[in-house]
């Protein structure tokens, strides 16, 4: 099938590149000319594991990339729109970039279209969608306005795509229906091979579960199962925080409620918070829409302040581990939002390095794919990057472990504690063992756990720490 996706970001990228491993012909369309000549030439504006080899493998063939909305849309049967939605002020989500291809799509109608959103978006777009381009010059019969939510993770969106445990496909009418289950087809009739080596998710579902609903109720399945998902986040971190108060150990406690097979263990990882381009902005369009609805969500209101307290609340075991944060030279490892990726939007970890750049501190930062969209948000003073992990912390005070990446699990650490000016670390993603960290002489901080103290001291220490 001929399918056009509007918006090459991490959603339509990631589609563009899947639909055409799936069979289909595929134009990839972005305003952006200098994001389009670099897509056809191959390089790759995100950090994904797995897109760089598909693209290589489909980029001028099943995959083509456009600045012509007008003539992608003309020559394709299915059209994805998967344009930013930003949040905008009281915390509604930003549907101009939405609004603003709708309009032109209504000039592209040469045949009958499939408008499928495929952007995170709140109730009742399909229904402003058809309005707009209906205003603008498109015969009712025409086309047909469809919800298609993505439920991908960064770091694993290419193996989320083509390994999903469901398919949501929000339509009003049969025929948008058979149209969305054709391009599916593969996936859900368990035909599709995988042209290369993709690592599935964990335990998928062979085939995915095609749930078929009214665009409505797509439209809110997406923003409910973020909003569900932000909730369990703040809620096993809020008892860790409960841990920390009665003496008990968050990991055991995760293995116990995760054990339950109605509740399971993912996403009860306590840290220093959920961040990313989805979780914060969808709760917050979440909560506007039930207010324009009038109800008072209030359950989300307090799984967002959860979050935010989360990071002050790490901050505070910095200073109990180090006394006082003025002057005191720091080593971050993380930067990004979540391991995985290069997205630094919402990032938890660059909100604590920005309070510690507050507090007077030296920062010596490394991450392995985000540490250039850091540097374009955080000031340069007092801030420096390393090309290692050892690096970063030669000379420090301490290291802060904010980003859950996998390289930072396996560091040596009798390397890492040589680096280091004194063996503290404060981990905020829970990557190391107690017993073991205070066996390597470190003294070791974390989140729902009880602190260590370093077995060895180190000598000829001369700052107070």
């Amino acid at each position: 099938m001929r399918i056009a996706v509007v918006g090459s970001g991490y959603v339509g990228l990631v589609a563009a590149v899947c639909f055409a491993e799936l069979g289909h012909e595929v134009i990839s369309v972005d305003n952006d000319t200098q994001k389009t000549a670099m897509l056809q030439s191959g390089e790759i504006p995100i950090h994904e594991r797995f897109l760089p080899e598909l693209l290589a493998q489909h980029r001028g063939r099943a995959v083509t990339f456009s600045s012509s909305l007008l003539e992608a849309a003309r020559a394709s049967q299915a059209i994805f729109i998967a344009v930013g939605t930003p949040q905008a002020g009281g915390g509604q989500a930003d549907l101009s970039y939405v609004e603003s291809v709708a309009r032109e799509l209504a000039g592209a109608i040469n045949a009958y279209k499939l408008i499928v959103e495929k952007s995170t978006v709140p109730v009742f777009t399909h229904d402003w969608i058809r309005k707009v381009m209906l205003l603008n010059g498109a015969p009712a019969d025409s086309f047909d306005v469809a919800s298609n939510p993505e439920f991908l993770r960064e770091g694993t969106a290419v193996a989320d795509f083509l390994y999903p445990d469901r398919i949501v496909i929000g339509v009003d009418s049969e025929r948008a229906a058979a149209l969305l289950r054709e391009i599916y087809r593969p996936l859900t009739d368990g035909t599709y091979r995988p042209s290369m080596a993709v690592a599935a998710p964990d335990h998928p579902r062979r085939p995915p579960k095609l749930i078929e609903t009214s665009a409505k109720s797509a439209e809110l399945i997406k923003h409910a199962c973020n909003a569900f998902l932000a909730m369990k986040i703040s809620f096993i971190n809020a008892v860790a925080n409960l841990c920390e108060s009665v003496g008990a150990d968050v990991r055991q406690v995760c293995d116990g409620i995760g054990g339950d097979s109605r509740i399971g263990p993912k996403f009860l990882n306590p840290g220093i918070g959920y961040g990313g381009s989805c979780f914060p902005k969808d709760l917050a369009a979440f909560r506007m829409v039930a207010r324009e609805c009038g109800y008072d969500f209030r359950l989300l209101d307090e799984v967002s302040n959860i979050n935010a307290d989360q990071r002050h609340r790490f901050l505070r075991k910095v200073r109990n581990a180090l006394w006082t944060l003025r002057g005191k030279r720091l080593a971050v490892l993380g930067l990004a939002f979540k391991g995985g990726t290069d997205d630094v939007r919402e990032s938890p970890a660059i909100a604590v390095v920005e309070m510690l750049l507050k507090e007077g501190c030296e920062i010596h930062a490394y991450d392995p794919a985000a540490m250039e969209r850091a540097r374009e948000v955080l000031p340069a003073a007092n801030m420096s990057y390393a090309s290692s992990p050892y690096e970063a912390a030669n000379g420090c005070d301490a290291l802060l472990v904010l980003t859950d990446w996998d390289e930072f699990a396996g560091l040596d650490l009798d390397r890492l504690a040589a680096a280091l000016a004194y063996p503290v670390v404060v981990d905020g993603r829970n990557l190391y063992d107690p017993a073991v960290m205070a066996s390597r002489g470190f003294s070791y901080y974390s989140i729902g756990r009880a602190d260590v103290q370093a077995a060895r001291q180190t000598s000829g220490a001369s700052r107070s720490v």
